[in-house]
């Protein structure tokens, strides 16, 4: 065999180590990405939550992928005809009905999206309060309980009166494009609200219900 061929042979070998590594490496970080043993966060609470619900799961909501979260899951997989894991795949979360967004990127988009209902919602209110309904709404994004979308929370169906009222396609102030970028950026006055609504414009009884977080301008902002 020549030099040459050696080299090419060489080459090869080496070009598909190379890609079976990089296979391997993908396929470990896919895996690592899902909600299992050892992870924590959002997720993880509205899997022990949610299962707690199903009566598989008997320990406390802390949001620690635990033995105890580890063994719920299973069962709930063996319930459903799922491959029994222990880990959270997408076909589990699926059938657990739960779905956690990510925060939004500040696009031109997003931002006009949200100052829009920015707008809408809380025309009148201090810069602050302003703020607090765009953070409800990108808290909402990131909750299990809602749509994972900006789009999809703030056009959910019954969610915001401005957006069948009227009130959305009234022009935006420019506060709300300062307030929308501000709670992109991350500022949530509300403490983690999911909710807000001003108790001199509604009786709704299930608002009513809410923890209070706080209260900014006219409107209390709720768990």
């Amino acid at each position: 065999m020549n030099s040459f061929f050696k080299i090419a042979l060489v080459t090869l070998v080496l070009a598909a180590f190379l890609a079976g590594m990089n296979s391997r490496f993908m396929q470990a970080e896919h895996v690592e990405s899902l909600s299992q043993y050892g992870s924590r966060g959002r997720e993880v609470e509205a899997i022990q939550r949610t299962l707690k619900e199903w009566g598989l799961f008997f320990g406390e909501v802390t949001g620690f992928y635990g033995t105890q979260t580890e063994a719920a899951v299973r069962r709930f997989q063996q319930y459903r005809g799922l491959p029994v894991t222990g880990i959270a795949d997408a076909a589990t979360l699926r059938l657990l009905n739960i779905s956690i967004g990510r925060t939004p990127e500040a696009t031109e988009s997003n931002i006009h999206l949200l100052a829009r209902i920015i707008s809408a919602e809380s025309r009148g209110e201090p810069y602050a309060g302003q703020v607090a309904v765009g953070a409800v709404i990108l808290n909402r994004v990131l909750h299990p309980s809602f749509p994972d979308t900006l789009a999809g929370v703030i056009y959910q169906a019954g969610a915001f009166s401005a957006v069948w009222n009227g009130q959305f396609e009234q022009p935006v102030s420019q506060t709300s494009f300062a307030a929308a970028r501000d709670a992109l950026a991350g500022w949530d006055p509300t403490g983690g609200a999911i909710y807000f609504y001003n108790p001199r414009k509604t009786s709704n009884a299930f608002l009513h219900s809410r923890r209070i977080i706080t209260t900014i301008g006219n409107h209390r902002f709720c768990s």
